[in-house]
């Protein structure tokens, strides 16, 4: 199937699979000091969780799922600057 432009310009939407999934994680290690106060997740919380995920015993497919999540994440953020 050949893309559409218009398909082209919305890639991000389908490159999420699970909406807020970065967020619940970065709430479950850091609570409310993982985000900024508008609510944003902190860059230093981001990069503290990949190496966390990096460093963890959790199965290798579940680990390279959230490790994708968390470096689509860190990726929009620098995107948004």
């Amino acid at each position: 199937m050949a893309r559409t432009r218009r398909n082209k310009q919305r890639w991000i939407q389908s490159a999420i699979k699970r909406p807020n999934r970065t967020r619940a994680y970065i709430r479950r290690l850091f609570g409310e000091k993982g985000f900024t106060k508008d609510g944003k997740i902190k860059m230093t919380a981001l990069e503290k969780a990949i190496q966390k995920v990096k460093s963890s015993k959790m199965p290798k497919d579940r680990k390279r799922s959230l490790l994708s999540a968390l470096y689509l994440a860190l990726r929009f953020r620098r995107m948004h600057r």
